[in-house]
């Protein structure tokens, strides 16, 4: 016949906070070995991005406080906040802007010259 078990702590019903293991004591008794709730994986934090972070520890709040820096974070911009397809975007959407900028200058320098010229004559 099965070992009966006892509950080690007061609540007695099957909630979220109060998950548990059978586990076999060095003794050989049953006991109860209660789980702690997994926390969540961090996401990109960019609005049409909801990939899981990689390289980032997936911890509950006040564990996570605790944990090291290098646990929290990866080494590059926006690391441990945004993932790796996003900062990329970012990077590139930055360049062409600034790519922009520097050609309608240039076209608008031309045009001063064109306009110039035809002054001239």
């Amino acid at each position: 016949m099965a070992q009966r078990l006892t509950l080690r702590r007061r609540l007695s019903y099957n909630t979220n906070s109060n998950k548990r293991r059978v586990v076999k004591t060095p003794g050989g008794r049953l006991t109860y070995q209660y789980l702690k709730k997994k926390g969540t994986v961090p996401v990109c934090g960019d609005p049409s991005c909801n990939i899981r972070l990689s390289g980032v520890a997936r911890a509950r709040p006040r564990e996570w406080s605790r944990m090291s820096r290098r646990m929290k974070s990866v080494n590059r911009p926006y690391g441990g906040s945004r993932c790796a397809l996003c900062v990329r975007n970012r990077v590139v959407r930055a360049f062409l802007i600034e790519e922009q900028k520097i050609v309608t200058k240039v076209l608008k320098a031309q045009q001063q010259a064109q306009a110039a010229a035809a002054k001239q004559k």
